[in-house]
């Protein structure tokens, strides 16, 4: 390594002006959409200089807890927080090797096991309707060539079957281990059959049918089909 780290520096007063601001929206004195001061006031108030403010606040940024707004009603607004970040987190790991394709499609398993009937129980008409809409989609990419497209719209039918159990946090733990798998399905590559969009609408008539046990049967299925060609397909890559 040819540069030296710097020194570290302990107990930063940003970090303590974040950690303030976290234990008020903690403890809910501070809620999505109130406004903070400005920065010149909340510096006064913690005794600490304008930078050290700004600091906590693009860190908080970062995070979702805070949303910085330009313009003359503008100002630091505490935010909804970032669901992406879980993504973000996962896709990390996977990117560093320390997640397995195994270990996706095992946790893909159990997840998508309690959400298919969770759904099954839940999931509206409009639901149902947004579901099927999406193999209909599917099927028009392939059938136009559109491969790699066909990804993207695969992948979105589990957020909408997570969507479907009317649960957030369901919708959160989806969605990031579907952000892993997009990266992962267009490394790999678009698939130019129809092996998904045939086990997608097998799916749809067992979920329409309030089916819970065959729905599950049909998903862990076609998820370990998925695997298996995924796997086969990356032994296939020509290695850098």
């Amino acid at each position: 390594m040819s540069q030296a780290f710097a020194p570290l520096k302990r107990n930063r007063l940003s970090d303590q002006v974040l950690t303030q601001i976290q234990e008020r929206i903690a403890s809910g004195e501070l809620r999505s959409g109130d406004k903070l001061p400005p920065e010149r006031e909340l510096a006064e108030s913690f005794g600490v200089s304008r930078g050290a403010v700004r600091e906590a606040l693009r860190s908080l940024e970062r995070t979702g807890l805070v949303s910085l707004q330009a313009g003359a009603h503008g100002g630091a607004f505490i935010g909804q927080g970032d669901p992406g970040l879980i993504g973000d987190s996962f896709r990390n790991l996977y990117q560093l090797g320390s997640v397995s394709l195994d270990a996706l499609t095992e946790a893909r398993l159990w997840l998508e096991t309690t959400i298919t009937r969770i759904a099954c129980a839940r999931a509206t008409d409009k639901d149902l309707a947004a579901l099927t809409a999406n193999v209909d989609e599917a099927e028009r990419l392939l059938l136009s060539k559109r491969y790699e497209d066909k990804i993207d719209v695969h992948i979105e039918f589990h957020n909408l079957l997570a969507r479907a159990t009317h649960n957030a946090v369901m919708v959160m733990l989806m969605g990031a281990l579907m952000d892993v798998m997009r990266d992962f399905a267009h490394a790999a590559g678009g698939e130019r059959h129809d092996l998904t969009i045939k086990a997608r609408r097998r799916f749809l008539a067992k979920l329409s049918a309030r089916d819970a046990d065959a729905a599950v049967a049909e998903m862990t299925e076609h998820l370990e089909s998925l695997h298996v060609r995924y796997r086969d397909r990356m032994k296939e890559r020509p290695q850098r």
